[in-house]
């Protein structure tokens, strides 16, 4: 998929998002209720962990008082698909409601990608993995910097840069992270220790409750005692020049260079000279 420029991209999917809740109620047809058999959910979601007790309690929420914000599908041949407002629909079906309200736009299959990251972005229901995979999908998708992403969505550069690099830690850490096993902070120390490192601070921090201050610690001595242990260049240049010199002066043809000296020989006689010369 081409990548998108920013002033026609990602600015305006912003602002459709916008405009979508806020024309919301301005003609009777936008607004409908729909049977939530005949919607399916967002194929590219970015959101793969969902919480069935927060979603239980938005469920009875819905139920008894209504839904505050429609969610925002597209129609296709076979029905509806979801654009925005997967934890909606989630709990709607959860506490066994029939219809929902909905907004229905026209989308095709690269906005509906678009929309869904946005939305999640913006409501911060994504985890940390989540979230750094939308960050850097957006940045491919529209060929923007770190910095230009930040100041569209309203986040802090630093912010931007630190989470996409969790995307470096490994798969079973990332998965701790999801899990709730250890926190940003934790993985955030751990980048830049190699895959069997990182499964060893993870078990400790997982095991002996440590701080992110206590995991500091802990990787600042594994670096300083691999740094002393590794062995250190002893490496003497020796200059053979004087003794080439001798050998010269004796009428040997000698050789010298950086830690190397080389005596030619041009028959059997010089060779038993030099034996009986060196032997004295």
């Amino acid at each position: 998929m081409k990548s998108q420029k920013l002033g026609r991209g990602l600015d305006a999917l912003l602002g459709e998002i916008d405009e979508a809740y806020e024309n919301e109620g301005s003609s009777r047809d936008e607004v409908m209720e729909l049977p939530l058999k005949d919607i399916r959910p967002n194929p590219y979601q970015p959101r793969k962990q969902f919480d069935e007790n927060s979603l239980l309690e938005l469920g009875e929420s819905i139920k008894n008082d209504g839904l505050l914000q429609p969610i925002i599908v597209t129609q296709d041949f076979d029905g509806y698909v979801l654009i925005a407002g997967e934890r909606r629909l989630r709990a709607s079906k959860l506490v066994k409601l029939k219809t929902i309200r909905a907004i229905l736009i026209h989308s095709d299959e690269n906005k509906m990608r678009q929309f869904a990251l946005i939305e999640n972005i913006q409501r911060d229901e994504l985890n940390a993995i989540e979230l750094a995979e939308a960050y850097s999908e957006l940045i491919k998708m529209y060929d923007v910097t770190q910095e230009e992403l930040a100041n569209k969505i309203h986040k802090s550069r630093t912010h931007i840069t630190n989470t996409i690099r969790l995307l470096q830690l490994s798969p079973k850490t990332q998965k701790a992270l999801v899990e709730k096993k250890i926190t940003a902070g934790h993985a955030k120390v751990l980048i830049g220790l190699d895959e069997k490192q990182q499964q060893l601070m993870v078990n400790s921090i997982i095991g002996q409750k440590l701080s992110v201050r206590e995991v500091e610690g802990i990787i600042k001595n594994m670096k300083e005692e691999k740094n002393s242990s590794e062995p250190k260049n002893n490496f003497v240049e020796y200059d053979f020049s004087d003794i080439k010199e001798r050998f010269d002066f004796l009428g040997f043809k000698a050789k010298a260079s950086k830690n190397k000296l080389t005596i030619e020989f041009d028959n059997e006689s010089q060779i038993s000279d030099f034996l009986k010369y060196i032997s004295k």
